[in-house]
């Protein structure tokens, strides 16, 4: 079956990875100039949380529903989680309330007219249907963020350097393919080769631990950028039961990044009601140059 994000819109993956990716674009943001936000696997945009295939795996109850249901009754104290929170609140006053914005809308609704997106989906449906919604979205005062439909790993090559020199981008594929994760640590390499300076972020599912260890030893192998791993688990991260746990790998962060993801994944654990057995990490695997 052929990968599709509807299936696992708003689950707790999600919504670890857009906490992240909204604090790193309001870090870029703390300087004037504007940058380049590219997502390689854009997906489609916004999805219906009472589709079929939405309900099928009802996986966002345990995600952007119980976040929303604990922060009801504990409000957040980080200020990562509640601007995510008003994101998608608002985005929901706009789009519906059973709706859950992806990576493009949640993006596209923070960046200023001086930044630049582009979004990059290889199912063309999606695409289109991204279009669409950006399209509906855009507006006066807001950056232009372009749609295309194609391979995001070759279009990575073929946007940088950006003409902006800064850039965020983002790295979320499906994991079909076992050599997925060969795949990216052989890429990243290449890609800082041709940009060294850019902020990477690439989403990446825990289901074994020594698995991830392996890349991530890797990586740190092959490429000499500060790097981090931040990771958000709701399972032990041996057990089978699938997706134990959300990972962002993120090369070049922003200052403080370190400390900043530490203290909101916590609270973020805490509001998707992590159990036994659940925890939070981040640690450098390429260390930071002091």
């Amino acid at each position: 079956m052929q990968y599709r994000h509807s299936f696992h819109a708003g689950n707790f993956a999600d919504v670890h990875k857009h906490v992240g990716l909204l604090a790193l674009l309001r870090a870029l943001q703390k300087k004037e100039k504007g940058f380049l936000y590219l997502d390689t696997h854009a997906g489609s945009g916004l999805y219906d949380l009472r589709s079929e295939d939405a309900r099928r795996g009802g996986e966002s109850a345990a995600g952007i529903a119980q976040v929303l249901q604990a922060a009801a009754q504990h409000p957040p104290r980080t200020p990562e989680v509640a601007a995510y929170l008003d994101t998608v609140r608002n985005l929901r006053a706009l789009t519906g309330a059973s709706t859950y914005p992806g990576s493009p809308l949640i993006a596209a609704s923070a960046l200023r007219p001086v930044d630049r997106g582009s979004c990059i989906e290889t199912v063309p449906q999606e695409s289109r249907h991204l279009g669409r919604v950006l399209a509906a979205f855009g507006s006066e005062g807001k950056a232009t963020v372009r749609v295309a439909a194609g391979d995001g790993y070759a279009q990575l090559a073929a946007q940088l350097p950006p003409k902006e020199r800064r850039a965020l981008v983002l790295i979320d594929p499906p994991y079909e393919d076992t050599e997925e994760f060969p795949q990216l640590a052989a890429m990243l390499p290449d890609v800082l080769r041709r940009f060294d300076s850019g902020v990477y972020v690439i989403w990446y599912p825990i289901k074994k631990q020594r698995d991830i260890d392996l890349w991530h030893a890797r990586i740190a192998r092959a490429i000499t950028q500060p790097t981090l791993a931040a990771e958000l688990w709701l399972h032990p991260r041996d057990t089978t039961v699938g997706l134990n746990g959300s990972g962002l790998l993120i090369v070049n962060p922003p200052w403080q990044m370190d400390a900043r993801f530490a203290e909101w994944q916590e609270e973020l654990r805490g509001l998707l009601g992590g159990a036994e057995g659940s925890g939070s990490d981040v640690k450098w695997i390429v260390h930071e140059q002091r």
